[in-house]
């Protein structure tokens, strides 16, 4: 099967710290790369997003931390949503890979499984 890029996507919440926000993104980006069996030079680029209550650090430092250091990393703001889920971090990791899209497996962590029960086993 040839390359190409898939989408893989995952959630999950932190505290409002430098500490917690980058822990807990790390988490997240090794479940993902755990999960669908993904290497650092396949990766083109992750989008984090955050709601506004988490705003102690840019979640991007925990995936140069774990030695991403040549594709793209963009943090935004989530968009404020009435009574959504708070201190949620979302992500959004491009990769080209031979795996087929309905093989990507999208993880879900500690509140923000709230946000997929479809996907959590």
């Amino acid at each position: 099967m040839k390359k190409m890029i898939k989408a893989i996507r995952g959630a999950t919440t932190a505290e409002n710290t430098a500490e917690s926000i980058i822990s807990s993104a790390k988490e997240l980006l090794e479940e993902i790369f755990a999960a669908n069996q993904l290497k650092t030079e396949h990766i083109i680029s992750i989008l984090f997003t955050c709601t506004k209550d988490l705003n102690a650090a840019y979640p991007a430092v925990a995936a140069r931390e774990m030695g991403i250091t040549r594709a793209s990393l963009m943090c935004v703001a989530e968009m404020d949503v009435a009574d959504s889920l708070s201190k949620c971090m979302r992500v959004q990791v491009l990769a080209e890979m031979d795996t087929r899209q309905d093989q990507m497996r999208h993880i879900y962590l500690k509140e923000a499984t709230a946000l997929r029960p479809d996907l959590i086993k």
